[in-house]
């Protein structure tokens, strides 16, 4: 089972998942995903999935799902992941993605499912006292977003203590981007994009006049934020070789997802101009609440234990989103 299945990574881990075999069941509420999506995903996949409409916080849903289909693991995208409106809204951060989280603990306690994985983040680190990211770091959220992970964290740690029956593994990726090289899947936001990649996309298509630039001070080499960028195939095999993983060796695993590479935001602009020969008209703005300068991964564990590492370049990210974005101007909304 994928909850969040027709949501930005959910879904492209569902191809990576039918790629590798996998008989996959979608649990998803469609509060920030698309229905169009599942036809794209049989279209790309030449196989069917099973698709239900609902919340993870019904944990009765659930329960049922699990038995009926007989789910021997979940994946776990299910949530909301807006760092700017967890810090305005905190209280519905904590309930979708801490209670729904331990909705879907216990309806697999009560049945015999006990494979999770679980999509972290790496803002569960906070302002890291140095870079790369390593997975000893410890917790030091800055925002109620990296709360909420990290809390779900700790319950997963605390629950498979309690019952070495379970096997576990905490993704914490760094900035997915880009789309699926089909150019029928991609990220497409409701609302005003709040992260960068579909908001360049949206103003090289010609939706919106100019991108914000959320700060041009911080201490970094042309003063704006750098990030960990990963392709979004990339990281949805990441979640397909934890799975294998588990299967095999089983237990707790906490592992970073990402390249290892920082790239700022005005160079990841320019590298989009490029792949697209669009021209990106940006303003810089105020920094954002709960924003970090710079951070970037360690990759290196999850090479060592599942086997995995990013391969696609930041030319890939960019000539993706662009196809995705070009061929799908107006997201999954046309007819």
């Amino acid at each position: 089972m994928v909850t969040g299945g027709l949501g930005y990574i959910g879904s492209h881990t569902c191809v990576a998942l039918a790629s590798q075999g996998y008989r996959v069941v979608i649990l998803d509420n469609l509060n920030n995903s698309h229905r169009a999506v599942l036809d794209r995903l049989e279209r790309i996949t030449g196989q069917s999935f099973q698709f239900v409409e609902g919340d993870v916080l019904d944990q009765a849903l659930v329960a049922s799902l699990l038995e009926e289909f007989d789910i021997t693991a979940v994946i776990h995208f299910a949530g909301l992941k807006a760092v700017g409106e967890s810090v305005a809204n905190p209280l519905k951060y904590y309930r979708c993605n801490v209670e729904g989280s331990l909705s879907v603990l216990r309806a697999m306690q009560t049945g015999k499912c006990r494979t999770f994985v679980f999509s972290s983040s790496a803002t569960v680190y906070g302002e890291p006292a140095e870079n790369p990211m390593r997975e000893t770091f410890p917790f030091n959220p800055q925002n109620p977003y990296g709360d909420t992970k990290a809390a779900v964290e700790v319950a997963l740690k605390r629950l498979i203590e309690a019952d070495p029956e379970w096997n576990i593994a905490a993704l914490r990726y760094f900035n997915p981007v880009g789309a699926h090289e089909s150019g029928l899947i991609g990220e497409d936001p409701q609302g005003i994009p709040n992260n960068l990649m579909p908001y360049v996309a949206q103003v090289a298509v010609g939706r919106r006049d100019e991108l914000a630039v959320f700060g041009d001070d911080y201490p970094t080499r042309d003063g704006t934020g750098i990030r960990d960028y990963i392709h979004v195939m990339d990281l949805a095999e990441g979640h397909v070789a934890a799975l294998e993983y588990l299967t095999t060796e089983g237990g707790y695993l906490p592992v970073n997802l990402g390249t290892g590479q920082g790239v700022s935001v005005l160079e990841m602009v320019t590298a989009f101009e490029q792949a697209s020969g669009q021209t990106i008209p940006y303003r810089v703005a105020p920094r954002r609440p709960g924003d970090i300068a710079q951070y970037w991964s360690d990759a290196s564990l999850a090479a060592k234990t599942i086997g995995w590492r990013a391969i696609r370049s930041v030319d890939d990210m960019c000539r993706d989103t662009w196809r995705w974005q070009s061929s799908n101007p107006q997201g999954f909304k046309e007819p």
